[in-house]
């Protein structure tokens, strides 16, 4: 996943409000995408803008084969940084064992 830039707006509305951190947290595989997101310092009104913002330039479906996977974008405001990381669960299978099919008398 791509780093997009944080609009200018969201930036300079960010350091009035003294926001240090804007992350955005998306995970899916299952066929859904959902995005949870951390401010810091906590702001409803200011998480509810960077929602918006992010649905209109982040492509994220959620589509795959039914394992858990994410991508998370971290603007720190603060250093003047951005950061992403995924991460993914894997199935693996385990023990295995075999045996008559047991019938009920």
């Amino acid at each position: 996943m791509k780093i997009e830039p944080l609009s200018k707006e969201l930036f300079n509305e960010a350091i009035r409000l003294g926001i240090y951190t804007i992350t955005l947290n998306f995970s899916g595989g299952s066929d859904e995408g959902y995005l949870d997101i951390d401010i810091v310092p906590d702001n409803s009104e200011f998480e509810k803008k960077v929602e918006l913002w992010a649905w209109e330039v982040y492509s994220y479906s959620g589509a795959g084969e039914g394992y858990s996977y994410g991508d998370t974008i971290e603007y720190d405001i603060e250093n003047m940084k951005a950061k992403h990381s995924d991460w993914y669960y894997e199935r693996t299978e385990g023990d295995e064992s075999i045996q008559n099919i047991p019938i009920e008398e």
